[in-house]
């Protein structure tokens, strides 16, 4: 179930927007005077409109996810069970490193009209949802160990090497950079100074990436270095690099005792996604919900 709320997170948020919108259209709608929220040539579009539009594509799903919430919500604290800050940010630090970083999850975030507040709240439903169902779930050995032989190459190393890189936009930066790394001043600090990407504050570290993941140039100038190498300067579509290795992985084969607990996860997260609907299904018919909405 993580992959799949994971994949759909971001249109979930993008639900609760439309949420705050209708409330807030709802309450100039059902009020004596509808407001106007556009014109055209002086014809008036009303608040009225906007809200009966919007209710119509968007109402029976939006009503249905904050009914879900809310037994979501009733049972989590029937239950004992809280969500402390830091388990919503490690949450969400996870996200922002599948987005390649804050600048790229940034970007999505305010792309689609989502605030980060809505985002968390969606984590915070997401975290109760698993810690309500993994109780009920028992993985045996025989099934970790069925998973392992058939996905054992998913969990081996894979060869990779880290890096930092300081990008400029001209050449002669770049060689200007490049003298100051010969004659002894610290890689990490002139990445700060001078390098035009979201790395910069990181001193131009890269992570660890594997070959294949970066452009041509970049890779080849790359992988010839030794751990502690500078290269000369390169030029790619982005500008212009100098590159530093700063350690380097040999290739491994998967140990399935180091991927137990992994493995573990895996498939507790599998059966979630397999019965979220049914358990989702019975917990409702433990309360007394009344949707008037189309009524």
């Amino acid at each position: 179930m993580k992959e799949k709320l994971k994949n759909n997170k971001f249109m979930i948020a993008l639900i609760l927007v439309v949420v705050v919108a209708l409330a807030a259209i709802a309450g100039s709608a059902f009020s004596s005077n509808s407001e106007t929220v556009a014109s055209v040539d002086g014809n008036k579009i009303t608040s009225d409109e906007l809200y009966d539009i919007m209710a119509a594509q968007y109402g029976s799903s939006i009503v249905d996810t904050l009914i879900t919430n809310k037994v979501i919500e009733l049972e989590a604290e029937k239950q004992g069970v809280e969500i402390s800050d830091e388990a919503i940010e490690e949450e969400l630090n996870e996200f922002i490193e599948s987005y390649g970083g804050e600048d790229s999850f940034n970007s999505a975030l305010e792309y689609s009209g989502i605030t980060l507040e809505d985002f968390k709240y969606d984590i915070e439903i997401y975290l109760m949802t698993v810690e309500l169902m993994s109780p009920d779930i028992e993985i045996t050995e025989e099934e970790m160990e069925t998973y392992f032989e058939e996905n054992s190459a998913d969990f081996a190393q894979a060869e990779e090497v880290r890096a930092s890189h300081i990008l400029v936009e001209d050449e002669a930066t770049a060689q200007e950079v490049l003298d100051k790394i010969n004659a002894g001043e610290d890689f990490a600090e002139l990445a700060a100074e001078y390098s035009t990407d979201s790395t910069a504050e990181n001193g131009g570290d890269l992570g660890f990436f594997g070959k294949g993941k970066m452009v041509e140039a970049f890779e080849t100038a790359a992988w010839a270095l030794e751990v502690g190498g500078v290269s000369d300067i390169v030029q790619t579509d982005f500008g212009y690099h100098i590159i530093k290795v700063t350690d380097k992985q040999e290739a491994a084969e998967a140990v399935y005792e180091d991927c137990k607990e992994e493995i573990k996860d895996i498939l507790i997260e599998e059966e979630m996604n397999a019965n979220y609907s049914t358990w989702l299904e019975e917990l409702k018919a433990e309360y007394d919900i009344k949707n008037t909405f189309e009524s």
